[in-house]
């Protein structure tokens, strides 16, 4: 994206002055999805691609939302963040009211958001758009918070104001992700690694199945309640706040425990594809991009069968992408429900892989999808 662009863009629906322009990427999960909110470890990396914030101060209390991406723009005064629009402001003003809770000032500002995530994919567009406004608003009223302290206000912003009961990996791996790097992320400790990429000849592939979907709308807050729920029953005879706690061995010994067929297939999805991630990060470590794939493939087979966040549109994308020669792995990434997959397909056939499943997925589906050659990206920061 244009930065020039964008900022002509911002003079011309509010006037020539000086601004300032942030970035927040958009993210993709390589292994371990909804771990994150069972206290387990993720592994997702940044993108290169996501939000752009374009920037100016005002002197009186007005705050102007627009974006290059809606339609719809607000101005509102800075004692008016508030609970209960719907519309994609609410993302950034849940932003502006952790700062609030924390004792800072909002402060009058001119707001131009433009993305180039696909909205609604599964890479994280909301959060992207609460890192941004985070970092920016951070610097505009010189809070000096950490990025980690910014990234945990965000998922705060999405859990208390906008009512989706996330996990903390997609702001996290937003606000802390390094170029050409994985991280290898605690989400109980937020303690981390950073992997580097090194990818013996493959590329990640993200394909947007164009199935819209909202968490807030999804069975998302139902999965969490279920491993909720889950843990309450086990926990009648050992001590534990989060899935992630138990190991494989544990868990059989413990799983009749959970009378409920479907909390146990919930349980059971969490706790495998916690040992798929630990497993996942030493094959990438030990570059066995074989093992790594095999090792997506059962995660997918396990949201399916298990966790059942998938659905029509991402499974048979999985096929698809499976039946290639040349692809090591493909799964489903993000919360599901519509959204991405990402696949791990030798480099010298990325192009009649993208051919070939796009036109099977579109004949099978009715619907055209778009394909991303990922590229890995650092976190969220200023730009100019």
């Amino acid at each position: 994206m244009s930065i020039e662009k964008l900022k002509e863009q911002f003079f011309n629906l509010y006037g020539k002055g000086d601004c300032k322009i942030y970035f927040a990427p958009g993210r993709v999960n390589l292994i371990g999805e909804h771990v994150d909110y069972n206290g387990g470890r993720v592994f997702p990396c940044a993108l290169s691609y996501g939000t752009y914030l374009v920037v100016r101060e005002r002197e009186d209390d007005s705050i102007f939302f627009a974006s290059e991406n809606f339609e719809y723009k607000i101005r509102i005064t800075t004692d008016q963040i508030l609970k209960g629009n719907d519309e994609w402001v609410k993302y950034p003003m849940g932003v502006i009211d952790q700062f609030q809770q924390k004792g800072f000032k909002a402060k009058g500002m001119e707001l131009l958001f433009a993305g180039n995530i696909p909205n609604g994919a599964g890479l994280s567009s909301s959060a992207s758009v609460e890192l941004v406004m985070a970092v920016a608003f951070n610097e505009v009223i010189q809070a000096n918070l950490n990025q980690v302290e910014l990234v945990k206000m965000s998922q705060r912003a999405e859990n208390d104001f906008v009512g989706v009961n996330c996990g903390i990996m997609d702001q996290f791996a937003i606000g802390m992700g390094v170029k050409n790097h994985a991280l290898a992320l605690n989400c109980d400790t937020l303690e981390y690694d950073l992997v580097p990429l090194e990818m013996e000849g493959y590329k990640l592939v993200i394909g947007n199945t164009n199935k819209q979907r909202g968490l807030a709308d999804s069975k998302y807050n139902e999965r969490r309640s279920e491993c909720d729920r889950a843990v309450e029953l086990l926990r009648k005879e050992k001590e534990i706040n989060f899935l992630c706690e138990l190991t494989e061995s544990e868990f059989e010994d413990l799983k009749h425990l959970i009378g409920d067929e479907t909390l146990l297939k919930r349980a059971k999805h969490v706790i495998s594809e916690h040992g798929r991630v630990t497993k996942a990060v030493l094959c990438l470590i030990d570059r066995d991009m074989v093992r790594f794939g095999q090792f997506m493939n059962a995660s997918h087979d396990s949201l399916r069968d298990d966790y059942e966040v998938t659905g029509v549109e991402l499974d048979t994308m999985v096929e698809e992408a499976r039946k290639i020669d040349g692809v090591l792995g493909s799964r489903m990434t993000g919360a599901g429900f519509g959204g991405c997959t990402v696949s791990l397909v030798k480099e010298e056939v990325v192009d009649s892989f993208i051919k070939t499943v796009g036109e099977n997925y579109k004949n099978r589906v009715g619907l055209k999808a778009d394909f991303y050659v990922a590229e890995i990206g650092d976190g969220a920061r200023r730009l100019d």
